[in-house]
């Protein structure tokens, strides 16, 4: 697998479809590494007419682990966040946007639609902030604005995000489904692939389980405070797309980053959660190329 030097890491990365055709950089959340991309999604992007770049941030999956930076305890410092305090991460979302306008740089791409998932979504806003000439537009999943007053995840969703991941192949695997059971998609909307998600666990598993680097992500993400009033500042081609099922980031999120973006188009999904089941793929990938289509 490439690697690439952007802000002075290495980040792995894939492409898909022609170099020719105009880039799309997907940035996946909390975590979660690359090939939480599936191929299906990246490649049904890549049929519409897209050169489709998936990579891992920094602290996840093959690229660049920054272990010598202090891990304060997570469930304090997020407990004092959701008091109303104010943290130190690590590093903050600025830097990870800056590492996917490094990654552009280094694959010699001037501008992206760039596509975010949860924490990748404020990736894409941060970067679609502070360096809007890279950005030709912004597609915004199951993601928030960092807006304090928007409600917390569940109880039972909270408690999928503050549990560490399975030290045991297949202990993670049943982990995975458990936890999907918790915020993936609604059954009656969405089937639960018990086997698709065990075969994915496994190959995440493979591919690399990063669990300092997970808190270092999920501590900077809450220390990166309130994007709203420069959302409201931007004006490039945008959509909001979120599930109504989502007890992680609910639908409130969804509806207060619309409301951030102007002109931000929107995509809510009935039944669908905080997980890219592949029953929505046609709907999101028709959405997304629809937005960048003539841009």
């Amino acid at each position: 697998m490439p690697t690439a030097t952007a802000n002075e890491l290495q980040l792995a990365y894939e492409t898909f479809g022609q170099a020719s055709d105009p880039a799309m950089l997907l940035i996946m959340g909390l975590g979660g590494p690359m090939i939480m991309w599936e191929e299906e999604f990246c490649r049904g992007l890549a049929e519409r007419g897209f050169f489709v770049i998936r990579y891992d941030n920094r602290d996840c999956g093959r690229s660049t682990k920054l272990d010598a930076l202090a891990l304060p305890d997570l469930a304090t410092v997020a407990g004092e966040w959701m008091l109303g305090g104010e943290i130190e991460g690590p590093y903050r979302l600025s830097d990870m946007a800056a590492d996917a306008a490094g990654l552009l740089d280094a694959l010699g791409i001037e501008r992206a639609h760039a596509v975010g998932a949860s924490m990748g979504g404020m990736i894409a806003q941060t970067l679609a902030i502070e360096a809007p000439g890279r950005v030709a537009s912004l597609t915004s999943i199951m993601s928030s604005t960092g807006q304090r007053s928007l409600p917390d995840p569940s109880p039972e969703a909270m408690a999928v995000l503050m549990t560490p991941s399975a030290e045991v192949r297949e202990d993670f695997i049943e982990q995975h489904l458990a936890n999907n059971r918790v915020v993936g998609a609604d059954p009656d909307f969405f089937a639960f692939e018990k086997d698709r998600l065990r075969e994915r666990a496994g190959r995440l598993w493979d591919y690399g389980i990063e669990r300092e680097g997970t808190t270092r992500q999920m501590l900077s993400s809450l220390a990166s405070g309130d994007r709203t009033s420069e959302l409201g500042k931007l004006s490039l081609p945008a959509l909001v797309i979120h599930g109504e099922a989502d007890n992680l980031f609910s639908i409130e999120h969804g509806e207060a980053t619309v409301s951030a973006i102007p002109g931000a188009e929107r995509l809510f999904i009935k039944g669908f959660g905080h997980d890219m089941h592949p029953g929505a793929y046609p709907a999101i990938t028709d959405a997304i190329a629809a937005l960048c289509r003539d841009l």
